[in-house]
């Protein structure tokens, strides 16, 4: 388990110094959180994500959330810390990101099953991604929260989609097929999915610090641990 230092005389936020992953009750692959613990990723259950992480044969670092979906409290308390906050203002995955700190933060589970859990879960993407990494990750993709200039790997004729959480324009891009010099994409209007990398280093440049979704295969997720976690 990874290690965990308390910041204030409450016990919260959680800091963890490594990179953390919060698990949702929605669509989870047990293979993927046997493989992030591998890696040495924290694992800390959104209420139900709990059991999620449970299934997989593991132990969470921390279950937190209104514990509305968890599944024998008491067991669980007996195994590791769960802490029950009952304000209703946020969904469980925010209530596990602010009682956290970490330098990298992964998010399976956080999509899938329903519709509104996934919306709710791109609204915290957008509302913490100016303080914190966020990734969002489900069976097919991973979805990085970006805010500023950031530069990647990928194939040639490989999916990128780039998908605004508000209004946000580029000053440029290099080794996109579809360039984003001078384009504004907003929800609504000009989207930018279905891009593809020519091969190679891709720099994707906007003119502010608005939060953007960078929209990836699955496979991208262990380089943007590393390449995030030192950022």
């Amino acid at each position: 388990m990874q290690e965990t230092s308390v910041s204030d005389a409450d016990g919260l936020p959680i800091v963890f110094e490594g990179p953390l992953a919060i698990v949702g009750g929605g669509v989870v692959d047990p293979a993927l959180l046997v493989d992030l613990a591998r890696r040495r990723v924290a694992l800390v259950g959104a209420d139900g994500g709990g059991d999620a992480i449970g299934a997989a044969g593991l132990t969470p670092a921390a279950i937190i959330g209104d514990l509305d979906s968890l599944s024998d409290r008491a067991g669980w308390e007996r195994r590791t810390r769960v802490i029950h906050l009952a304000e209703q203002e946020t969904t469980d995955f925010e209530k596990a990101l602010y009682s956290t700190s970490a330098p990298l933060t992964t998010a399976p589970g956080m999509t899938g099953k329903r519709l509104d859990h996934t919306l709710s879960a791109l609204n915290a993407m957008q509302k913490f991604a100016p303080g914190r990494h966020l990734l969002l990750v489900d069976e097919v993709d991973v979805a990085l929260a970006v805010v500023g200039p950031f530069s990647f790997r990928a194939g040639k004729g490989e999916r990128v989609s780039i998908y605004p959480l508000a209004e946000v324009s580029f000053t440029r891009s290099e080794r996109l097929l579809y360039p984003l010099d001078g384009l504004t994409l907003a929800p609504g209007g000009r989207l930018g999915t279905s891009n593809a990398g020519l091969g190679g280093r891709v720099e994707i440049v906007p003119t502010d610090e608005t939060p953007w979704l960078l929209i990836l295969d699955k496979s991208h997720l262990p380089a943007l641990i590393e390449l995030l976690v030192t950022r």
